[in-house]
Order: C-alpha cells, then sequence, then structure tokens
C-alpha cells in the first residue's frame, strides 16, 4: 500500500469525523510517512511500518475528546433531515434527562476516585502531623512513665503516617489509571468495530 492508498483509506474510515479532526489525523499520519521516507524507507515499507488502518483507527478514536467522539457519532452522514429534527424536539423530554443522567455518572465516578485520593492523603498527613505535634507535647510531659507514652505514641504516628504514604501512593496511581481505563471505556460505547 503507498501513501496515497493509505491516505484514502485512513479518509474512508474516518470520514464521519469532522472535517478538522479528519485533516488532522490525515496530516499526522501523512508526516509520519514523509520522516520515515526520509530516514531512507521506501514508501511501501514506510506505510507498512505505521501499523494495520484498524488499529491506527482504534487508537485514533480513542485519544480523540469524549464530546468529539459524542457529536461525530450523533451527527447523521447527510444532514438533518426534517422529521429527525421534529422527533429530536418531541424527544427533548426523554433524552436530554439520559444525556444529563450519563455525564453526572461519568462526573460522579471521577469526583468520588478524587475525593478518596485526596482523604487518603489527608489520613497521612494527619498521622504525621499527630506524630510532631506529640513530640512537641513532650515539654509539657507530667512524670518520666507519661514521656515515655507520649515519644511511644508519636513514633507510632510518623511511622504509620510515611508507611502508609507508600501505600496510599502506589493505590492512587492504581486509581487514576483506573480512571484511564473507565475514560476508554465511556468512549468505545461510541466507537463500534468499523467505524460508527
Amino acid at each position: 500500500m503507498n501513501k496515497t492508498d493509505f491516505l484514502a483509506a485512513l479518509n474512508a474510515q474516518l470520514n464521519f469525523l469532522p472535517p478538522n479532526e479528519l485533516e488532522k489525523t490525515q496530516g499526522f499520519y501523512a508526516e509520519m510517512i514523509a520522516d520515515r521516507m526520509e530516514e531512507g524507507m521506501d514508501e511501501t515499507a514506510a506505510v507498512a511500518a505505521i501499523g494495520d488502518i484498524e488499529t491506527i483507527v482504534n487508537e485514533t478514536l480513542q485519544e480523540m475528546s469524549l464530546p468529539t467522539l459524542m457529536k461525530a457519532k450523533i451527527q447523521p452522514k447527510s444532514g438533518w433531515k426534517i422529521s429527525e429534527i421534529v422527533l429530536i424536539v418531541l424527544g427533548f423530554p426523554l433524552w436530554f434527562p439520559l444525556l444529563l443522567a450519563f455525564f453526572l455518572v461519568i462526573v460522579a465516578v471521577y469526583v468520588s476516585i478524587w475525593a478518596v485520593i485526596i482523604s487518603l492523603y489527608t489520613t497521612v498527613a494527619a498521622f504525621i502531623l499527630s506524630g510532631v505535634v506529640g513530640l512537641f507535647s513532650l515539654f509539657f510531659a507530667t512524670s518520666f512513665a507519661n514521656f515515655l507514652m507520649i515519644l511511644g505514641l508519636s513514633f507510632i504516628c510518623i511511622g504509620m503516617g510515611i508507611l502508609s504514604f507508600f501505600g496510599v501512593t502506589k493505590l492512587s496511581v492504581r486509581l487514576i489509571k483506573f480512571t484511564g481505563h473507565f475514560l476508554g471505556w465511556v468512549k468505545s460505547l461510541f466507537v463500534t468495530k468499523g467505524g460508527f
């Protein structure tokens, strides 16, 4: 497959996208092919090295913003017919609350995950701060036994804070990755195999 055939195939697979997005994607891959040809590859090898069209189309759609995908999914290829416009207007009381609920669920998942992350780091900070405050309170110990008890509790708090920091950091990284997978799953609802 040469460069022209590749770009034509890409155009055929992504022709539902807004023109500026399609042009941007084609320009990106045209430049990638040109770069490989400048490095010494022939045209066919440069195109083959990029990968197959299906994978490129799926990756392009996954990297696209959710509003752009939804707009491309909803927008009919041949323009709006009067009957479709009437159905949209009449169905507004039904589809708008559903669409709003869909977005609110997505936002709620993100807010919940970030609330968990923030609360975990707040707990870590509370442990460490309690330990540090405990060390300062040693000056007010009324007896040696009281001094030892406060000192021990302070070190336990600081130790728990430091140890839990590493666990919380690992858990936070996983939660952040989960948000990426979740967004990918949401996008996959708008991407069907072989295009829209």
